[in-house]
């Protein structure tokens, strides 16, 4: 596993364009990025083009990455889960995979649990038990199955503004819980 600094010097070495740095980019964290989109997009076939494309995006945009404190994780993560979540969005408005057969998920441990169990993992699934449970599937829902705002507030029965409180207020308290 590499550092945080690790990571933020490859990062740096990408951002002036160097391809040595972002091959040693990819390869510590494709694993990583890989099983966050798994879990989104739930397709194997489909997280490994959405991969390329986020490394795509992360060659073009490394120059925006600022350290501030932030992990350089956080900041890749980010960029995967929104590409895949808009991916997943663009396949739901358009109707595709309504008429494919879905498989059933294996049982057995994929590249997305392999790769989330860490200490990282603990640390967030205890974070979570601290929220209460309605906020926690709401977030869950939001950042890792991809709903809309509009989506929650009618699945939980509360108007679209309270929704957006109890998501903001949720990893307000999320982001507290972390950094303790």
């Amino acid at each position: 596993m590499s550092t945080r600094e690790e990571i933020e010097t490859l990062i740096d070495g990408a951002a002036r364009k160097d391809r040595a740095a972002f091959a040693q980019l990819y390869g510590h964290t494709s694993a990583k990025l890989f099983g966050v989109v798994l879990r989104i997009l739930k397709s194997e076939a489909e997280a490994e083009e959405a991969l390329q494309e986020i490394y795509i995006k992360v060659w073009r945009n490394a120059d925006r990455y600022r350290a501030g404190g932030y992990s350089p994780m956080t900041w890749l993560i980010t960029i995967a889960r929104n590409h895949a979540i808009d991916r997943l969005r663009a396949r739901r408005a358009s109707g595709a995979g309504l008429d494919e057969a879905h498989e059933l998920p294996d049982a057995a441990p994929g590249p997305e649990a392999l790769a989330m169990a860490s200490s990282d993992r603990a640390r967030i699934l205890t974070c979570f038990e601290r929220l209460p449970l309605d906020r926690a599937e709401a977030v869950r829902r939001a950042y890792i199955e991809g709903e809309t705002y509009a989506e929650l507030a009618s699945r939980f029965d509360v108007p679209l503004n309270t929704m957006r409180t109890w998501l903001r207020r949720s990893l307000l308290k999320l982001k507290e819980c972390l950094s303790e």
